[in-house]
């Protein structure tokens, strides 16, 4: 393994990536001349990344993190040597290994075992590493069977789950991930989570880029935030991943001024969250001599965990306002939604339902494991 005395195993300074995008396409040297002299440029320049500086120490787990458009990719590629920087620099102490995108190289025609040796090829693998390895390779896609038929017989995820195989056998200081965690079912996921746990424990230096807030709070010992080409924060993996929810968050709230097409109206919005509460601001409109409750339900992973009405001793009729204050000190963090509906009072039949879903996060360090509800701890440890 290559190593660099006291040195960060990665260091990138006022990094800047710009490309130009053009707005028609010329039909000949003759039109573009003439476009040039008119003055018209046919492109716009679209600034990428733009003054990005971060270090990475060795044997550290590095998100980084950052919605759709936001410069990651475009980050990955320069840190893999793909693209050329416009400004800065970028130092890189020691091999580093790039799983930008799996599967580049494979050929469809050729079977499962032919590409394993040809991708092990491009990794710089001898072909009787490559034999020494091709089992463990195979036992970890669990493809066994599936080894001498033509690739392009095999499904995206058995593709996906060979290429990863072969990938993680490169040996560098450095491996770049982007989005791998992603990869096959949920069986094969968890060995994914297992094999980096095992680069976690062997101090490997990774960098991870992901959509995967979970991941980030479980592997990352330190990430960052980019948003539009800039770097916007950088820190504790656990403030990035709330700060990356909530920035999402902004997007999926929707217009509180909903239209209801029918003669009963709902509305429900977010009007204050603190550390430990989210307020909840309801307003109605019930047509007619109706009398009615009001519905609530806290949802997780589209399932229903939580839920309250209104008194039945106090029908609500005609218009109003109501305020429903949810205490999450007992919630696990994560990322929660809250809808409401209207009930007509003597049958329970549904008349509306608030078309938003607010949308909250519970942020913070979960000391003890478990499922959507903090419960007390009283565990008795005996030695």
């Amino acid at each position: 393994m290559i190593e660099v005395e006291n040195q960060p195993a990665v260091i990138v300074k006022g990094l800047y990536k710009s490309f130009k995008l053009p707005h028609e396409q010329h039909s000949g040297l003759k039109q573009m001349l003439v476009n040039r002299l008119k003055g018209k440029k046919g492109y716009e320049v679209q600034h990428v990344l733009k003054d990005v500086s971060f270090e990475i120490n060795q044997g550290e787990f590095f998100g980084i993190v950052g919605r759709n458009g936001s410069g990651k990719s475009t980050l990955l590629k320069l840190l893999a040597g793909i693209y050329v920087p416009d400004k800065g620099s970028i130092q890189i102490n020691g091999s580093l290994t790039p799983f930008i995108e799996l599967g580049v190289g494979f050929n469809p025609e050729l079977t499962g075992r032919e590409n394993v040796f040809l991708n092990g090829a491009l990794l710089g693998f001898s072909k009787p590493e490559m034999e020494a390895m091709y089992q463990s390779i195979v036992d970890f896609a669990e493809l066994d069977r599936f080894m001498d038929q033509k690739l392009k017989n095999y499904s995206s995820g058995m593709q996906v789950r060979l290429a990863f195989s072969i990938a993680i056998r490169a040996e560098s200081d450095i491996l770049v991930l982007d989005e791998v965690l992603a990869v096959g079912d949920s069986a094969f996921q968890t060995k994914c989570f297992n094999y980096f746990e095992k680069l976690k424990k062997e101090k490997k230096t990774i960098i991870l880029v992901t959509h995967d807030m979970g991941s980030v709070k479980r592997f990352c010992s330190k990430a960052v935030y980019i948003e539009n080409g800039e770097m916007v924060k950088e820190g504790d993996p656990l403030e990035i991943a709330d700060y990356y929810d909530e920035a999402n968050i902004q997007d999926v709230q929707l217009d509180s001024k909903i239209k209801i097409y029918n003669k009963h109206k709902l509305s429900a919005k977010i009007l204050e969250k603190t550390n430990n509460t989210v307020s909840f601001d309801f307003q109605y409109d019930i047509s007619g001599d109706v009398k009615a409750y009001v519905g609530v339900s806290v949802i997780l992973n589209g399932i229903s965990f939580a839920e309250i009405t209104t008194s039945i001793d106090k029908p609500l009729n005609g218009k109003g306002r109501l305020v429903y204050v949810l205490n999450t000190d007992m919630f696990n963090s994560g990322i929660y939604q809250f809808t409401a509906s209207l009930f007509d009072l003597n049958n329970r039949e549904l008349l509306t339902v608030s078309k938003v879903r607010n949308v909250f996060t519970v942020n913070g360090r979960d000391i003890t494991k478990g499922g959507i509800l903090k419960l007390e701890d009283t565990w008795v440890y005996e030695q």
